[in-house]
């Protein structure tokens, strides 16, 4: 039982465990704390959002929709591994659940008891990330997708000085949902136990930074951003000889940072779509961008 992180405090939670973080805006105020109480907090529900898209997964679960107000959750995780932060406060994820689950979560129990009662409020009492996949056991769940989960739910639980065990799955809290569907939640706890035994890069009060800026993912870019990681990112295409500016460069995303980043796509023997200048995962971890944010 704790109090919630507040949303500066959930950045940097999230970044000190190595998080590529999107800040989608308006979210530090997205909430439903209107509606009941938020807090104190238990632990971690993980979803599948059965759509694709980061896009609009994100804008579905920062807005809702006319059935279920937004924000459905805090974080969303991208197929890339990249969490887009939707929401501050309490969201409409969990529901109703079994409160002998929550009591089990509460006291770290190693097995959970069966949900079979759907009378207590889990939007008060859980974190939600609801992840992109369509929860039909074909879509796959790529690596830096579960990496993510392991460490945004690694991030929460060092925070709140939580063990792995209060990480359960949508499944695990009502008999009303199936999600998550394509891992098992004793895997993904195990690598979150295992995560936990590691000490984070940077824990945000004075400890070591990452060496190089997590892939801040792909739409980030397509939002044209001014942030240092743009000017962290120009300097380094100047230094391996891709450079394409005129001027600078600076933080704000420009064309001339489209063409010098297709440069160092070309470079690395990308062709066509694939050397549109627009970052890539595997591009960006290749170029090591020094971190700044």
């Amino acid at each position: 039982m704790a109090n919630p992180l507040s949303a500066t405090a959930l950045v940097s939670a999230l970044r000190a465990e190595g998080v590529a973080v999107v800040e989608h805006p308006g979210w530090r105020t997205n909430n439903r704390n209107h509606k009941g109480s938020w807090g104190p907090v238990n632990g971690v529900v993980i979803h599948h959002t059965v759509t694709t898209g980061t896009s609009a997964t994100v804008r579905l679960c920062f807005n809702g929709h006319s059935a279920l107000p937004g924000p459905l959750c805090h974080g969303v995780i991208a197929k890339d591994g990249t969490v887009h932060l939707v929401g501050n406060g309490r969201a409409n994820h969990a529901g109703t659940g079994d409160p002998d689950v929550l009591a089990a979560v509460a006291a770290e129990h190693a097995t959970l008891p069966a949900p079979n009662q759907r009378t207590k409020d889990g939007n008060a009492h859980f974190y939600g990330f609801e992840c992109v996949n369509l929860g039909d056991g074909k879509d796959p769940w790529p690596e830096a997708q579960l990496e993510a989960i392991v460490r945004a739910s690694a991030a929460l639980c060092r925070a709140h000085g939580w063990s792995a065990r209060s990480v359960i799955g949508h499944k695990e809290w009502t008999s009303a949902k199936i999600d998550p569907r394509g891992f098992a939640m004793a895997d993904l706890r195990a690598r979150i136990a295992a995560r936990l035994d590691k000490t984070p890069t940077d824990t945000g009060s004075g400890a070591t930074k990452p060496a190089y800026q997590p892939f801040p993912g792909a739409e980030w870019f397509r939002k044209t951003p001014r942030s240092a990681i743009v000017t962290a990112m120009g300097k380094r295409l100047v230094a391996v000889g891709c450079s394409a500016y005129e001027d600078g460069p600076g933080p704000q995303w420009t064309e001339a940072d489209r063409k010098s980043y297709a440069r160092w796509q070309r470079k690395l023997g990308y062709t066509g779509a694939a050397a549109d200048g627009w970052p890539g995962a595997k591009s960006w971890a290749a170029l090591r961008v020094p971190y700044s944010s």
